[in-house]
């Protein structure tokens, strides 16, 4: 399947092709302070199907393990891009917010549920608004 992307702004833009039965949470406590809420749902684009316009700024990050990876968002307005291995990138893991697709990208699986923040697991009974 083909997505399309972007920032929050418009600087940043891309596409690539991602197996819509391959998206993935992610509970881990990097993932949540990275993205700034419970988790994180990405999906995986094959590096030679990833075209990316606009430059975002990028950190690389060690895990416990000591491997490395490299976090890219837009400088203006913050948006988490990617994550992908800092060197010999087979693939980039897109953020699923930022796809035009993400309607049609539903989870399939979550990891480090041991880390998942308890009320996050289940949220059924939070009351709804359609808007604020």
């Amino acid at each position: 399947m083909k997505v399309e992307g972007s920032c929050w702004c418009g600087k940043i833009s891309f596409e690539g092709e991602v197996d819509p039965g391959m998206v993935g949470i992610c509970h881990c406590t990097d993932c949540q302070t990275l993205s700034g809420t419970a988790f994180r749902a990405g999906i995986a684009t094959p590096a030679e199907k990833f075209v990316l316009r606009g430059t975002p700024k990028t950190f690389i990050k060690t895990a416990a393990s000591g491997r490395t990876r490299v976090h890219a968002f837009c400088s203006d307005c913050g948006t988490p891009i990617y994550s992908a291995a800092s060197e010999n990138t087979p693939n980039y893991s897109l953020r699923v917010g930022t796809l035009k697709q993400r309607a049609q990208l539903r989870p399939v699986r979550q990891i480090w549920c041991q880390s998942a923040l308890p009320w996050s697991m289940n949220i059924e009974a939070v009351p709804k608004l359609d808007r604020q």
